[in-house]
């Protein structure tokens, strides 16, 4: 299989030599296969190496060759997105005929530094708003049911609520999205569904990932089924390669999403088989290409 700079140096040979045409893509594999037009998202997180080794013109030019439609950003500081104002950022993913339509971000959050936690997420908000997200998603709290209370808990819920009050002042809404601690229990009440029930519904919404649900031990299917207008977008993971592991059944995952008008779901890849995050990206974009159930 080829390795990234491989992939790359031979696309843009392709590219420049006008050797591809328009309805065709080449692969990690070599392989030429037709552009998707299935509406698959991709959380950059996923090729966060590529984005320190190469930069992140490479890898957004790398994403839209495989045919990832819409993005979903891991990096922001101080007003820039992966270092670049968002104008810049923002004209690079559409000039590759992509959108960003969500993005990762968080704060840390006590009473005692409220005002700065707040006038952090004012500029944030800002800065988005000008790349044009429809979402904003907080990817963690830091939260244990070993330590903590549902108070603790409580006091997140309002923080995030005061947060969606704020995006949503900018069209955004704002949403958090679940790793597998949030499905363990504080005394009788399992973390997640004290979420869901203390939140305000109309300015927090939850972003599910579906393979760390199923490792705390919960049913993406009957979460995303019982609570339709809570769950706006969804994390697409497995263990590596979405669909490498074999234990994940997505199709009725997908027939869910399609049924509750589920838009935007994004791929998410951590660890990778053979140490080569783009060849793992690829295929968990061939995966679902290929997958009849798959929007």
């Amino acid at each position: 299989m080829q390795n990234r700079r491989d992939f790359l140096r031979q696309a843009s040979f392709l590219l420049a030599g006008g050797m591809v045409a328009p309805h065709l893509l080449t692969s990690c594999g070599g392989k030429t296969t037709a552009v998707s037009t299935k509406n698959i998202g991709l959380q950059l997180y996923s090729l966060r190496e590529m984005v320190k080794d190469d930069g992140i013109q490479a890898v957004l030019e790398t994403v839209a060759k495989m045919g990832y439609k819409n993005l979903e950003t891991a990096d922001y500081n101080n007003g820039k997105v992966y270092g670049l104002a968002p104008s810049e950022f923002k004209k690079i993913v559409t000039d590759l005929g992509m959108k960003c339509t969500s993005a990762h971000l968080s704060q840390t959050y006590t009473k005692e530094t409220e005002a700065e936690v707040m006038a952090w997420w004012d500029k944030a908000i800002d800065t988005h708003n000008e790349i044009g997200v429809k979402y904003i998603v907080q990817p963690w709290m830091p939260i244990t049911a070993e330590k903590n209370t549902l108070d603790d808990v409580k006091l997140y819920c309002d923080y995030f609520t005061s947060v969606g009050y704020k995006t949503a002042a900018a069209s955004i809404a704002f949403g958090y999205h679940n790793h597998a601690f949030e499905f363990e229990k504080i005394g009788d009440q399992l973390i997640y569904d004290y979420m869901l029930d203390t939140v305000s519904a109309n300015h927090v919404f939850f972003e599910l990932d579906v393979y760390w649900c199923i490792v705390g031990g919960g049913d993406p299917v009957k979460y995303i089924r019982e609570h339709p207008s809570q769950f706006k977008t969804i994390h697409i993971k497995d263990e590596k390669e979405i669909g490498a592991s074999g234990q994940i059944d997505f199709q009725p995952i997908f027939e869910q999403m399609k049924a509750n008008n589920v838009k935007d779901w994004y791929v998410e890849v951590e660890e990778y088989t053979n140490n080569d995050p783009v060849a793992s990206v690829q295929e968990s974009f061939d995966y679902l290409n290929k997958a009849e159930y798959v929007y």
